[in-house]
């Protein structure tokens, strides 16, 4: 038997925005002591994957590009959205939970596409809710090492970045002086560094 009881339960929810990318939701849960409290904000949105990737000379390669969430140029690894067969940015609700495209295979499609590099030493490092406070989207985070250019970029309509190879010093030093400010990002390259 399960003394712990802390799960919630979900009493009502309304679809605020459902449209192709993002279905934004407020809800009425009813606690463990059997108040309900409202309104709780949740978001569905795409799985993702994280590349913690190294070129053959040991430097890393990152992606310089304009958040609008918090309105910076950002450094980061490359990264991009899991495609789904049913066209949407995220699974509906009772949907499948298994993304339609193999994680590994949006992994080596986003590097090549963002950075024109492939690899063939690829390894997953952890699948983690992406936040799980508001949202139900998971990041998987994958190390390629020993990469080399296949070609050029071949970026979305709405991707405007530029690639810089960074030495594992320079990392260090963006995420100590908070230049590199995606948090899943700074746990790929922690786990990186230790796998």
């Amino acid at each position: 038997m399960n003394e712990e009881n802390l799960e919630w339960k979900e009493i009502r929810t309304e679809h605020l925005v459902q449209d192709e990318w993002i279905d934004f939701r407020r809800s009425a849960y009813q606690f463990p002591d059997g108040t309900v409290f409202e309104p709780f904000y949740s978001y569905s949105r795409r799985d993702y994957v994280v590349i913690v990737a190294s070129d053959e000379d040991g430097n890393y390669l990152c992606v310089r590009q304009f958040r609008q969430g918090i309105g910076e140029v950002t450094t980061e690894f490359p990264a991009g959205g899991i495609e789904r067969s049913d066209g949407r940015e995220y699974r509906t609700s009772g949907g499948s939970q298994t993304p339609s495209e193999d994680a590994l295979a949006a992994a080596k499609r986003e590097l090549l596409e963002e950075t024109g590099y492939t690899s063939e030493n690829w390894k997953h490092l952890i699948t983690v809710p992406s936040n799980a406070t508001i949202a139900d989207n998971y990041a998987y985070v994958f190390a390629a090492k020993g990469c080399r250019r296949a070609g050029g970029q071949h970026l979305d309509e709405t991707e405007f970045l530029n690639i810089r190879k960074h030495s594992a010093a320079e990392i260090e030093e963006l995420i100590a002086e908070g230049g590199f400010q995606q948090a899943i990002h700074i746990m790929a390259w922690l786990l990186a560094e230790k796998a």
